[in-house]
């Protein structure tokens, strides 16, 4: 039994769905499938870093009543499990995991908890071999087609061009993609909102948002009215992107 640890930080909140919860635990062997589809519907991956659980959960919270549907918290986030696990309670239908996960402790700490996917900013084969098939997704990251290549014969379902922005943006990732169609692929490092569609469009499964969502300066001052806009506004650029590539593939 997992003790509800983030009372420590004073963030447990009781407003869990009981419909949410029985959808959540019905489907628990098929996570990883379930978190790739979420990643493919919604084209955005929030990522969260906090100076603190507290402040992780608040900004998290407004994230998710934005829209966002796949959100993960890094490591260096004091209080991560914490966080992690009070966001799972909360919002179970919501695709939560875990990011820079660097070794198999960490990744096996994080899925106890509740984490539905893991992000490395490489390949780490000890947390790809060692994640239960279906129990949580890991997206490992890649910055050269070999790398790609290599990932995907691992066995990795879902891989992270990083990162892309000093690689050479929207331009060397629709060269990578082109030369790994059937491999997807996600966006990771330094884009902004207005570049969600580009990416998309070169055949992004979605594309990874930080500061665009979690805007430093409203981070620092708990503007959290804010943080809801840019979700609200990256949910909404994320759908239309991969709406309109779907009916260009028709």
């Amino acid at each position: 039994m997992i003790v509800p640890i983030a009372n420590k930080v004073g963030i447990l909140s009781s407003r869990i769905n009981p419909i949410d919860t029985f959808f959540c635990c019905k489907n628990s062997t098929n996570v990883a499938d379930r978190v790739l589809m979420d990643i493919h519907n919604s084209g955005i991956i929030a990522c969260l870093r906090a100076k603190s659980a507290e402040l992780a959960v608040e900004a998290a919270r407004a994230a998710l009543r934005g829209g966002i549907s796949v959100l993960e918290i890094t490591m260096s986030t004091p209080g991560v499990f914490e966080a992690l696990q009070c966001l799972v309670q909360e919002y179970p239908s919501a695709s939560i995991g875990v990011g820079t996960v660097l070794d198999r402790r960490e990744a096996e700490e994080a899925v106890d908890l509740g984490a539905k996917f893991l992000m490395s900013p490489a390949m780490v084969k000890g947390i790809l071999s060692d994640v239960t098939e279906g129990q949580a997704l890991y997206i490992p990251g890649a910055a050269t087609p070999t790398e790609v290549l290599s990932a995907s014969t691992d066995g990795a379902k879902i891989i992270k061009v990083y990162p892309v922005s000093a690689l050479g943006g929207v331009e060397y990732f629709a060269k990578v993609k082109k030369s790994f169609p059937h491999i997807p692929l996600v966006a990771s490092q330094g884009m902004g909102l207005d570049s969600v569609g580009a990416y998309i469009c070169e055949g992004a499964s979605a594309v990874v948002l930080s500061d665009a969502i979690f805007d430093k300066k409203a981070m620092a001052e708990r503007n959290f009215i804010q943080i809801y806009h840019l979700a609200c506004s990256a949910a909404t650029k994320g759908n239309q992107a991969v709406r309109k590539t779907r009916c260009m593939d028709e």
